[in-house]
């Protein structure tokens, strides 16, 4: 019987003072595998997977070898009917990502980032929480600073063309950096 690799979602976290911070997430899709079914063998540089799906009469394999240590001991591994994911502590506290999370620079087709859990590393340190409060509530807050009046006609005003209104600057898309002190200027020589 052929064994399928499993495609694996990964996404990072680092830091030099925080171990609880300095992980690396691992997403390992197996559908269908239970808990009995599968035997994971996780090493300080590497990952062996082994794993039988019954109802999808599938086998999966999967090898990984870290670009770096990680500490066995204080990751952690979840299993879910879909996928088993693992938590995995890096072992050297550093501010800095790893570059990629296999030893093996070539890239692999089975491999994808987490977008659902990727932050660009100078950003760790201010992820939001998931919640809407920043947008300052449905009824008509500000929305994080971002004024969708002035994005196409969705806004306030959307009806006001009809009008006759005088500001014709609805219809303009807003300034990039740095224009806007020139169209400031130019509204002025109107």
């Amino acid at each position: 019987m052929s064994q399928i690799t499993p495609e694996v979602l990964w996404a990072q976290r680092s830091s030099s003072t925080d171990p609880e911070k300095n992980i690396i997430f691992l997403t390992i899709s197996v559908p269908d595998v239970p808990k009995e079914s599968f035997k994971l063998d996780l090493q300080p540089t590497s990952l062996t997977f082994d794993g039988h799906s019954d109802t999808l009469k599938r086998t999966y394999h999967l090898d990984l070898a870290f670009y770096a240590e990680i500490d066995v001991e204080k990751s952690k591994v979840h299993h879910t009917a879909r996928n088993v994911e693992i938590k995995l502590r890096k072992k050297d506290l550093k501010e800095e990502y790893w570059p990629r999370l296999l030893k093996d620079s070539k890239k692999v087709q089975f491999l994808k980032t987490d977008f659902d859990k990727w932050v660009d590393e100078d950003e760790q340190n201010e992820v939001p929480e998931d919640d809407l409060s920043q947008f300052g509530g449905m009824g008509g807050g500000d929305f994080g600073g971002i004024d969708f009046s002035k994005l196409g006609g969705a806004g306030a005003d959307a009806g006001s063309d009809d009008e006759g209104d005088e500001d014709d600057d609805d219809d303009e898309m807003p300034a990039l950096e740095g224009e806007e002190d020139a169209k400031t200027d130019a509204k002025a020589d109107k």
